[in-house]
């Protein structure tokens, strides 16, 4: 138990044989149950999982393991059939966790890019009733992007942007941290069926938790890079997810500002996108114009007057939509010194507990 509230954390892996056992060992004391959800990987990570499993749950205290209602395991190893995904791995370990009553759910991959000594301050938004949703953001300070490369970066940073448009969420950022925490009374209101089982699910779950009107805390973290390799394959997971942030971003703006209520901020959206096509079509036709020597000057000053259109009325429509969506957003800004700082005044053992006060 955590300040009077049940921890889980699921640890997700797909070919970590070298580095899931040592994140199940070293999950802090005070997190009530693991789930180790292996997805069908075609390496050893599945018996490394059991072993590492076999070996914590012999050392935990059978009382403190079976304190949610559970089956008194600490470390519960799920091994998908077929390999189905990064979200599903997620949603199996959501789904659990939920079953069994937990209160507050937190994602550690099982690659070790995730410092479990700061588990505390991922979970805290959420335990003090601040937040539903809690993520890790290591963009916010220039010491935290370290040993994040330039190439990660620039994608981190488009995607962030995409992000922004699909959820609303226009102050969160780093929005493929899968360091997060969420309550079980998020994860029942979610439609996880809905959201997609590929690596594009961290980009998705947020778009579902605007339309839920569930608050997300953004926490400064720093990028912890040792030597997994990543089996993603940047420009397809790039392509991908930037479609399914445009499918998502259409689906928000009907749920929220057309079927649940009209909201302005739809047809600012709508003038802007028009704006922008036709002028930006408009412009390019009358450079052709004007390469076969005819006069397209005309053409052209209206197809400028059309993007100027476009870009204003999309501003508008951002701005109202941040409006909207600002009191769901949490930021958490904590650089060095602040750390260092609280680190010193934090007692050895701050705020944990074994059972409820």
């Amino acid at each position: 138990m955590y300040r009077g509230k049940s921890i889980g954390v699921v640890v997700t892996a797909y070919k970590e044989s070298a580095f899931v056992d040592r994140v199940i060992e070293t999950v802090p004391s005070y997190v009530d149950r693991i789930y180790a959800v292996d997805d069908a990987s075609p390496d050893d990570s599945w018996a490394v999982i059991q072993r590492a499993a076999a070996r914590v749950n012999a050392e935990s205290e059978p009382e403190r393991a079976a304190a949610d209602g559970g089956d008194g395991r600490r470390v519960v190893p799920v091994r998908h059939d077929e390999n189905r995904g990064y979200g599903a791995a997620v949603k199996t370990g959501y789904e659990r966790a939920a079953r069994d009553g937990i209160d507050v759910v937190a994602v550690m991959n099982g690659d070790g890019q995730m410092d479990p000594t700061i588990l505390e301050r991922i979970i805290d938004p959420v335990v003090d009733g601040e937040a539903d949703y809690a993520k890790g953001n290591r963009l916010l300070y220039a010491e935290d992007r370290e040993g994040m490369s330039t190439f990660r970066f620039v994608g981190n940073a488009l995607l962030s942007g995409l992000s922004k448009f699909a959820s609303g969420y226009w102050t969160i950022s780093d929005p493929q941290n899968g360091y997060t925490a969420i309550s079980r009374e998020a994860i029942d209101e979610l439609d996880l069926d809905a959201i997609t089982d590929q690596y594009g699910f961290l980009n998705h779950l947020l778009t579902h938790l605007s339309v839920n009107d569930c608050r997300v805390a953004d926490v400064s973290m720093s990028a912890l890079y040792g030597d997994e390799e990543s089996s993603i394959r940047y420009a397809p997971f790039v392509r991908f997810v930037s479609l399914l942030l445009l499918r998502s971003f259409y689906w928000r703006l009907k749920r929220q500002y057309v079927i649940e209520r009209f909201h302005p901020a739809v047809l600012f959206y709508a003038a802007g996108t028009a704006g922008l096509a036709v002028g930006s079509g408009g412009l390019a036709g009358s450079i052709v114009q004007a390469a076969r020597g005819r006069d397209g000057f005309t053409g052209a000053l209206a197809s400028v007057l059309a993007v100027l259109v476009g870009v204003v009325s999309l501003g508008v429509a951002i701005s109202m939509d941040a409006a909207e969506n600002e009191s769901l957003q949490r930021t958490r800004y904590e650089d060095s010194t602040d750390r260092e700082r609280a680190a010193l005044e934090q007692p050895a053992e701050p705020n944990r507990t074994d059972s409820p006060e």
